[in-house]
């Protein structure tokens, strides 16, 4: 190997660990299979004896089949993350399956532990994340290509077919990489957000506020 393959292979190696670093820490033992039953709070989940684990701690069939549709921006999530799938506790990974009705949208939205990449199963998107100098990165993409969102940006996914739904699978460098949906957040939290606080940032009135908190309001049965 000469100089040159040397000063590549460190170079990717130095950006691995920082990668590495940057997310969940590396497990320190073969097995930490979480006890989601134990009331202990850490960083993750405990772990289980391990005379008590089996192979189902380790495997999840959730996102084999399309979920039901039924929100009004027109999308669902399906999450196989250390919360479904017990298993995947300190191991730094998780996925997801989104599916989308015609014309449905993964609303503007950040996950703050985790780096996602979607890989689409069927039909065609546009995508988009925005970076923190307000800049717009923005693709269409279809079934069997692949697009990523970077860590801790706003992005969205909409299905540009209003006739026929689509889907991806979504991988996440994070056991539990988190989701914060922006207008959710803003306009649901507990305790609510101050109405001058949001007359102010969105520079309109009172009225209009409370207009679109109706809208995230949870539907009456």
């Amino acid at each position: 190997m000469n100089s040159r393959c040397y000063s590549f292979f460190f170079a990717l190696l130095s950006s691995l660990t920082v990668i590495a670093l940057a997310y969940d820490p590396d497990t320190l033992q073969d097995l930490c299979v979480a006890d989601h039953t134990s009331g202990i709070k850490v960083n993750g989940f405990t772990c289980k004896p391990e005379s008590n684990i089996t192979a189902s701690d380790f495997f999840f069939a959730g996102i084999g089949k399309p979920a039901v549709v039924n929100s009004t921006a027109g999308s669902a999530v399906t999450g196989a993350n250390v919360e479904k799938i017990a298993g995947l506790n300190t191991l730094g990974v998780s996925l997801a399956r989104i599916d989308y009705a015609p014309g449905g949208l993964n609303p503007p939205h950040t996950h703050p532990r985790a780096t996602e990449v979607i890989f689409v199963l069927e039909g065609e998107l546009d995508v988009g994340f925005v970076t923190t100098a307000n800049k717009l990165f923005a693709k269409t993409v279809k079934k069997g290509e692949v697009f990523v969102f970077p860590r801790g940006l706003i992005h969205y996914q909409k299905n540009n077919d209003k006739a026929k739904p689509a889907s991806v699978i979504s991988a996440f460098n994070s056991q539990l990489p988190g989701t914060q949906s922006i207008a959710a957040t803003l306009f649901t939290a507990t305790p609510t957000i101050p109405d001058h606080v949001l007359t102010t940032a969105f520079q309109i009135g009172t009225k209009e506020i409370e207009k679109i908190k109706t809208k995230f309001a949870p539907k009456k049965v």
